[in-house]
């Protein structure tokens, strides 16, 4: 007997509280943390599928054997999965052939046998037509057959109606086709593949012939002989044959891919060695080589590699030989025309001093002397800086700076030079301290030769000096509106002793090596000197250096190419701060 549980009223006072009203509340705060646990997991799958794919993709990039052996295994597996659908679809075919033949054989053994049993069989007495096709189902099923196990079934059909059939197992009349059935009663033997139930109820694959029984009833009746014969064994059969050609297709496929990464590995190893010999190589040890094996083409191929590497090691110590032979010359020389150059000099100034007492084409020889002796002393000053350069013996005598009291002093040493020409310097530098650990006189120097080259390329216009800086970095630009340069120009403007215009007269009165000595300065610095220019539109250089000695570059505080506005030339010469 069931009885129906009631809730108990709530006490007085107390306001009802509905079912699962607590998970109700605490649903509100578990959402967002089940959302967020989901949201990390899916962000973390994404994050090994993306590391897993970048592996994969950094793989294939470097690695010669995972090619061969990704592409021989993709190329041999089409190969093998073809050849295996084509062969397996000729078993089956060849079974299914084999199993039909049979199949059709014992059906018209057993239509014989059949017509022999129904002779003369009783159209009009249900019972003695019902005993004789279970008779004769029966004794079919007793006499067996080559086709293997099989189910019968016979109908007796009279007009457009059907008597129950013989069957000997359930299930099976339900499950003819109906296209069978039309060959049946239009007088033919037929078969079809179906799909038919079998004693537990599994639908299984079952070859279906059918075949009208001749003479067995009177011309008011037809007998159908119906044979069912499971495909079970056939399908074993192709099932064991399609595992067994898949097992040998993936066998098959790495056995040949792992051919393929064995020969290419036979190939590729001394390709290796070679490689790594070379790179050995351009790193400085001269003395690797490879080792010779054999005599086929990769023994060729590393004794030609050998005899190359004997070449240019020969040549690099030659050309090593004549670059220290070059420094030192350039080293002595500059240094014996020091004693000489000073007592010339000497000479040079009592003449430059008394120029006054003597005639007017003696007082302009000494003046032309004087000059020329301190663009002399210039020169081999110089020339010794670019032999410590080459000797790498350059050293970097860095202290914390404050570029905008660097620049200003460098424009105001200009500024004399500046009258002359006739142009105005423009100087723009932010309002805080800009302090860089540098070597002051070297930045001071790039800086003065950047302004002087301005000036004597500007025609007169305004020269634009401007220093900025970010978290890492100071940059220096000097900008000039003269006559420019060229790209093919801009690509030899630090060669030493090279000249845009070699037509042109020097007023500055440099060496030729100001840039090239600004440029290996700025890289001492771990900086950057780069320079942008056009014909008629003048030309910017820019000065890049970290703030902190020792750190690399990402960028600069100030593009390179400036923004063209045309200025017109100021008429007089002045020396302008601005603070931005």
């Amino acid at each position: 007997m069931s009885t129906t549980e009631r809730a108990a009223p709530p006490a007085e006072g107390t306001a009802p509280t509905p079912p699962a009203a607590a998970g109700r509340r605490r649903l509100p705060r578990d959402l967002p943390t089940l959302r967020r646990g989901v949201r990390r997991r899916a962000g973390r799958a994404r994050r090994i599928s993306r590391a897993l794919v970048a592996a994969a993709l950094s793989a294939w990039r470097s690695s010669l054997h995972v090619r061969i052996g990704a592409i021989t295994m993709v190329v041999a597996g089409t190969v093998v999965v073809i050849v295996s659908l084509v062969l397996f679809s000729q078993i089956r075919t060849q079974l299914l052939t084999v199993k039909q033949q049979a199949a059709v054989d014992q059906v018209q053994s057993g239509v014989f046998y059949a017509q022999t049993e129904v002779v003369g069989i009783a159209a009009g007495d249900a019972a003695s037509v019902r005993t004789t096709l279970d008779r004769t189902v029966q004794q079919l099923l007793t006499r067996g057959g080559s086709a293997g196990d099989f189910d019968v079934v016979m109908v007796y059909r009279t007009g457009d109606s059907e008597r129950p059939p013989a069957v000997s197992r359930p299930g099976i009349y339900p499950a003819l086709p109906d296209g069978l059935r039309a060959d049946v009663r239009g007088g033919g033997q037929s078969y079809q593949y179906a799909m038919v139930p079998n004693a537990s109820g599994e639908a299984r694959p079952t070859l279906l012939v059918g075949s009208p029984v001749p003479g067995g009833a009177s011309s008011a009746g037809q007998i159908e002989l119906y044979y069912a014969f499971p495909l079970d064994q056939e399908d074993e059969t192709l099932s064991l044959i399609r595992s067994t050609v898949a097992i040998s297709g993936i066998a098959l496929t790495l056995f040949v891919a792992g051919i393929g990464v064995l020969v290419t590995r036979l190939v590729v190893d001394p390709v290796r060695r070679a490689a790594g010999t070379a790179q050995r190589l351009a790193e400085g040890q001269l003395e690797e080589r490879m080792a010779v094996r054999g005599e086929d083409d990769l023994a060729r191929l590393a004794t030609s590699f050998n005899a190359m590497a004997d070449s240019l090691q020969r040549q690099i110590t030659q050309l090593e030989g004549l670059s220290q032979l070059q420094q030192r010359f350039t080293s002595d020389v500059s240094h014996e025309l020091r004693t000489p150059l000073t007592t010339v000099q000497m000479a040079s100034d009592v003449l430059y001093e008394s120029r006054e007492d003597f005639p007017a084409h003696v007082a302009r020889s000494a003046e032309l002397l004087h000059e020329e002796l301190d663009r002399f002393e210039r020169l081999l000053s110089d020339l010794l800086e670019i032999s410590r350069y080459d000797a790498g013996a350059a050293v970097l005598d860095w202290a914390p700076t404050d570029l905008g009291a660097l620049v200003g002093r460098v424009t105001g040493g200009m500024s004399s030079l500046a009258e002359r020409h006739g142009c105005e310097l423009l100087v723009t530098c932010p309002p805080d301290p800009v302090i860089a650990e540098v070597d002051a006189r070297r930045v001071e120097r790039i800086l003065r030769n950047l302004v002087g080259n301005a000036i004597e390329h500007g025609n007169g216009k305004p020269v634009e000096v401007t220093l900025a800086a970010n978290r890492t970095a100071a940059a220096m630009t000097v900008r000039d509106h003269g006559v420019g340069l060229s790209s093919a120009e801009a690509q030899h403007v630090f060669d030493r002793f090279w000249r845009a215009d070699p037509s042109r007269v020097r007023t500055v009165g440099g060496s030729g090596l100001g840039l090239s000595i600004s440029l290996e300065d700025a890289r001492l610095h771990g900086g950057w000197l780069q320079v942008w220019g056009q014909p008629g539109l003048g030309a910017q250089f820019r000065l890049t250096v970290p703030l902190t000695a020792g750190t690399d570059l990402t960028s600069s505080p100030l593009p390179l190419r400036p923004t063209i506005v045309r200025r017109p030339a100021g008429a007089t010469a002045r020396t302008a701060v601005h603070r931005a």
